[in-house]
């Protein structure tokens, strides 16, 4: 994070970014103010000292320094709600290589059904757990220590926990991304069971990984965007099935990527959900991607994820009903969530609410359509009327 002149700054007569300065100046702020707003949002992400970035706002505000810090652009779209074209106008960042992965945060969300009694011991022995409301679908939510980012396990009474894991990714390029999710998944999945399974005294497998990812600050050229986020949604289409994670698959996959860079990806199961000048959006069965171009009018990164936690949390939950069922059982589930309380979780997500935009609506469509839940839902009602359970 270095906020020294380039040569080419050096040459030039300073140039005040009034824009700024006026932002600022809008909500009354002074420097020493809206530094300590900037420290507020980025201290955990390594934005040094109160006293050295109210140093860097002068040099920005003033045009000694043209701000090219990715993490500084962030941060001050954010305390002053626009966006980077309008604050800095057009930035060609010098941070980052060409073909970096950088800017963009992982979601993984993490699920296990373990049943609701377990549920109810794991609630009872939280500390701190806090209501969630979603979709009509109330659970309690805590957070929770792991190595490697921000975790939160929620828990909801029909019998899922999960995890929801937030990672800021630094990475060479897609290839490496493709890597690092496989390899991640193995790890995450098996802490997460080791988690649960400490908690509980029992063995408890985590079912599965899913990961949205929340590109804030891109660094690819604007003509590679687009079909970076189509690899970033579907990143397995870079490295051969059951490769083995060596070199000489790292340099295969990284060829991949370069050509699907130049000639374009398409894909029949990945869905678009993103609106000229606002965003680029995608889903698909592997998860979900999004750039809000414009962010005071694209989605918030919290509906995609709250989203998100609805669909897999359902997702677990009638996987379990299925369980049962290929096992050879009659599904048992607790009363009052039977099949007519799928029935109206299921109304509940696929229904409009009437002051839903028409951004947020398109999104939850189309997770909706590339995760399969609505077709699980089904089954599982149908299993459980047969049953006659609930």
């Amino acid at each position: 994070m270095s906020d020294v002149p380039s040569p080419r700054d050096q040459n030039k007569t300073p140039e005040p970014n009034r824009v700024l300065m006026a932002k600022r100046e809008e909500r009354g702020w002074s420097r020493k103010r809206a530094a300590k707003e900037l420290h507020r949002l980025g201290e955990s992400r390594g934005l040094p000292e109160l006293g050295s970035i109210e140093k860097a706002m002068y040099r920005h505000e003033s045009g000694m320094v043209v701000c090219r810090d990715p993490l500084y652009i962030e941060l001050y779209c954010t305390i002053y709600e626009a966006t980077a074209q309008e604050l800095f106008g057009d930035i060609t960042p010098t941070t980052t290589a060409p073909g970096q992965l950088s800017g963009v945060r992982s979601h993984k969300f993490i699920p296990a059904y373990i049943g609701a009694q377990r549920v109810s011991h794991l609630v009872c022995n939280a500390s701190g757990a806090q209501s969630e409301f979603n979709f009509g679908l109330e659970c309690q939510g805590i957070k929770v220590d792991n190595p490697h980012g921000e975790c939160a396990l929620h828990m909801w009474p029909f019998g899922v926990a999960m995890f929801h894991l937030t990672e800021e990714l630094e990475l060479p390029n897609l290839a490496h991304l493709a890597i690092w999710r496989r390899q991640t998944y193995a790890r995450d999945r098996e802490w997460a069971s080791d988690y649960l399974s400490s908690s509980l005294s029992i063995p408890v497998e985590a079912s599965y990984v899913l990961s949205a990812y929340w590109v804030h600050t891109p660094s690819w050229a604007q003509y590679e965007l687009d079909t970076a986020l189509r690899i970033m949604c579907i990143p397995r289409i870079l490295h051969e099935r059951d490769s083995e994670m060596t070199d000489a698959s790292l340099a295969h996959a990284e060829l991949v990527e370069r050509s699907l860079l130049s000639d374009g990806f398409e894909h029949g199961e990945m869905t678009s959900f993103g609106f000229k000048g606002v965003s680029l959006g995608y889903a698909s069965w592997s998860g979900v991607v999004y750039y809000p171009a414009a962010p005071r009018r694209a989605l918030a990164e919290s509906e995609i994820v709250n989203v998100e936690l609805a669909t897999q949390a359902m997702w677990a939950y009638c996987e379990s009903i299925r369980a049962q069922v290929e096992q050879g059982f009659d599904p048992r589930v607790p009363d009052e969530y039977g099949w007519r309380f799928l029935r109206a979780v299921r109304s509940r997500l696929i229904n409009a609410r009437a002051q839903e935009t028409e951004y947020h609506k398109c999104m939850r469509k189309a997770v909706l359509d590339t995760s399969g839940i609505l077709d699980h839902l089904a089954e599982a009602i149908e299993i459980l009327k047969e049953t006659g359970e609930g």
